[in-house]
């Protein structure tokens, strides 16, 4: 397993549009390991393959507090959506450190291809619903950044290049 480098915003690659995964080989299965192993290392919830400059339609989520609910979507699909709404703070591994209320569907119907390539329904409520739309949208070249005021997207775009720059001294 290998640690893989996380895109972080502005960067152009995250508005690229993923595209379906052919066949849940062995690339894509240690695509997922180390997707997780980087997800993990990085404390997140979710990651999908374009963060890690792979375009294609591949998410790897954990919400469990130990670590040890491992969710795989390939070529994820939602099926159904809540009419109910709810605004709730996100953040993002592309986006460290910046945190903000972002109005996403209550509940969701998701169809997809495990990591054995088996198809799967997930019926997702709360934050297991939150994450899966943040990391569909990924998929769709969007970063939750995206769903905020002009003016607090360029503060935050502000904010990340002053962040890079420094961090290459």
């Amino acid at each position: 397993m290998a640690l893989l480098p996380i895109l972080c915003f502005p960067d152009p690659r995250l508005h690229k549009v993923a595209q379906p995964v052919q066949a849940v080989d062995a690339r894509i299965k240690t695509l997922i390991a180390d997707m997780f192993e980087t997800m993990y290392h990085a404390h997140g919830i979710g990651l999908a393959a374009t963060q890690i400059d792979v375009h294609e339609r591949l998410i790897v989520i954990d919400i469990s507090e130990e670590r040890d609910q491992p969710l795989v979507l390939i070529n994820p699909e939602i099926t159904w959506a809540s009419a109910e709404m709810k605004v709730n703070d996100e953040g993002c591994l592309s986006v460290p450190g910046i945190y903000d209320g972002v109005e996403r569907h209550e509940a969701v119907h998701v169809r997809a291809l495990d990591g054995e390539g088996q198809m799967r329904v997930i019926e997702a409520d709360g934050l297991l619903a939150v994450c899966i739309q943040h990391e569909m949208d990924h998929l769709l070249g969007k970063v939750f950044v995206e769903y905020l005021s002009p003016l607090k997207r360029n503060r935050i775009k502000t904010k990340m290049l002053k962040a890079q720059r420094e961090e290459r001294r």
